[in-house]
């Protein structure tokens, strides 16, 4: 039992790692943007700037944005090595989950202090209590879910602009016979947002002019694509089992990774082909790649060396060797927290109302988040697309993130006129008084921050739940493969949220985890607060 548990938070603090790098990266770019020592970046959520400096008692009267900006980055990186207290962001949560995760043991000072504590008990000799380590897991969870990801969320709201509906294109039929195909590949918007600016000054513009392509054409692969697509409109090609696929149709001049999900054989491919493989990160280095490391310092003229190295390889492209796919398909993705204020109750009557009346009329059942990677022991994006058809067919509303949001997108899912093939009549007809599709794009993996949000202005408004383990909502990662998806589970579950995963956990080794139901024997509360166990996560 010890030995499978370590194993388990082990992966825990992976993901919660990544996820949290990626957050830090973020804030120290915004940090570096304010002082005007981010060549390139523009600090463009000016409105979500403001509201993130109220909520940490910054003042912003009188003051110039960059001023503001530089303290808010300040006290968010602090929240990174913070020894004591609470999460900043972890006050966000509802009372009772608070008091659920105060009373656990399980409420996190520091995003690192959480995970370097973490990895020390899984050492030999260290904490040899099953469910102790598992709490600790809880812990580190929570600190990515509710820190460094959200951190990572609403900074990157306010350094590339909060996202907004936009219709695009995915598929590998985005990719173009007769323009420049620059795909970015992996997580980090700070690096992908400077190459679409890049690919668009009139420079690069002229040069691919002169190498014989009518013009270039970025697009995306997993996260850092649906970053550039709910702010920019950009193209996706698609998401993780199809970077290969897009490598291999000979049409790719070059392909830029930066971290996380980039596979190992993606350089091997590429040498078939005339495909230039470009790592940028000095925590990412694959053999066989060329090597342009990314600093934030000089943003855009990093990315302005990548997109001219994709341009001078395009007239190596051997046609013998180009496999267009065919058939793309439309999508409406750059659906937030704040802006399906929006769309659900129009500019005068701005809040969750409409969704929760809609939920407690019966229109609607409730709201499921499926989100996670791709695997390959099952057929490519099926475990997504079986679940989410049958959700919006039983009238619940699904967002989405990373991956599984692109799985869907390309079976038309993330359109509005899906609600009419695909949904039931109630959430069909919700879908077409307000024109969104019954599955919505909440963005990349870190922007699963932005469901729990949404689950607290469900119970900001009342009617449905006093805290967030009463609300019709639940989340699922069909065909999860990567320690983030554990991270991601398990901070989901800790914020009180009935969770599945589409396959077990590696913990058969033990009796006490290798069990359908996993439930907490002391419940946190008094028991006159508590009229029934809670279940802590749950796994089939």
């Amino acid at each position: 039992d010890t030995i499978a548990a370590r194993n388990l938070v082990q992966k825990i603090a992976v993901g919660a790692s990544a996820h949290s790098d990626h957050g830090r990266d973020i804030a120290y770019a915004l940090l570096l943007t304010a002082r005007g020592e981010g060549k390139g970046y523009q600090i463009l959520g000016k409105r979500k700037l403001v509201a993130l400096a109220q909520e940490l008692g910054v003042e912003t009267d009188g003051r110039p944005v960059e001023r503001v900006a530089e303290e808010v980055a300040e006290v968010l990186l602090a929240e990174f090595g913070k020894q004591e207290g609470e999460l900043i962001f972890a006050q966000r949560a509802p009372e009772g989950q608070k008091r659920y995760w105060r009373k656990a043991g399980v409420m996190p000072r520091g995003v690192d202090r959480e995970i370097v504590e973490l990895l020390h008990r899984t050492h030999m000799g260290v904490d040899n209590d099953y469910k102790n380590l598992i709490l600790g897991g809880l812990k580190v969870a929570l600190a990515d879910g509710w820190g460094g990801s959200m951190i990572a969320t609403e900074l990157s709201d306010v350094l590339f602009g909060e996202p907004w509906p936009v219709r695009a294109r995915i598929n590998l039929g985005v990719l173009s016979e007769d323009e420049v195909n620059l795909l970015v590949h992996g997580h980090e918007p700070t690096l992908s947002e400077m190459i679409v600016k890049a690919a668009q000054e009139p420079e690069m513009v002229k040069l691919a002019d002169e190498n014989g392509a009518k013009g270039i054409n970025i697009t995306g692969i997993c996260c850092t694509g649906n970053e550039i697509l709910m702010r920019q409109g950009v193209p996706i090609a698609g998401n993780f089992l199809q970077q290969e696929l897009a490598v291999s149709t000979g049409l790719v001049e070059a392909i830029v990774v930066d971290v996380q999900c980039i596979m190992p054989a993606l350089t091997d491919v590429a040498s078939r082909f005339h495909t230039k493989v470009i790592s940028t990160s000095p925590k990412a280095k694959f053999p066989g790649t060329m090597h342009i490391e990314f600093k934030e310092e000089d943003a855009l003229d990093i990315a302005r060396e990548i997109v001219r190295t994709a341009v001078e390889n395009f007239p190596e492209r051997d046609p013998e060797k180009v496999n267009k796919p065919e058939g793309t398909m439309d999508l409406v993705a750059g659906f937030t927290m704040e802006n399906t204020f929006y769309h659900l109750g129009g500019r005068f009557r701005a809040t969750y109302r409409p969704l929760n009346d809609a939920i407690i009329a019966g229109r609607i059942r409730g709201v499921a988040g499926v989100v996670g990677c791709n695997e390959v022991s099952i057929t490519h994006d099926s475990g997504h697309i079986a679940m989410v058809k049958e959700l919006i067919k039983h009238d619940v509303l699904v967002v989405q993130t990373g991956c599984s949001a692109i799985a869907c997108a390309k079976a038309g899912l993330l359109q509005p006129e899906a609600a009419f093939k695909y949904a039931g009549k109630g959430l069909q007809e919700v879908c077409e008084a307000v024109g969104i599709p019954p599955v919505l794009h909440l963005g990349s993996c870190v922007d699963n921050s932005r469901i729990l949000m949404a689950c607290v202005e469900m119970v900001k408004e009342g009617g449905i739940g006093e805290d967030i383990s009463e609300l019709p909502v639940a989340g699922a990662a069909p065909e999860w493969m990567s320690d983030k998806a554990i991270s991601i589970g398990f901070y989901v579950v800790a914020s009180g949220i009935f969770t599945v995963f589409g396959r077990p956990l590696r913990v058969k080794g033990s009796k006490e985890l290798d069990v359908d139901w996993v439930l907490m024997t002391a419940d946190p509360l008094p028991e006159e607060e508590s009229s029934r166990e809670r279940t802590v996560w749950r796994w089939r």
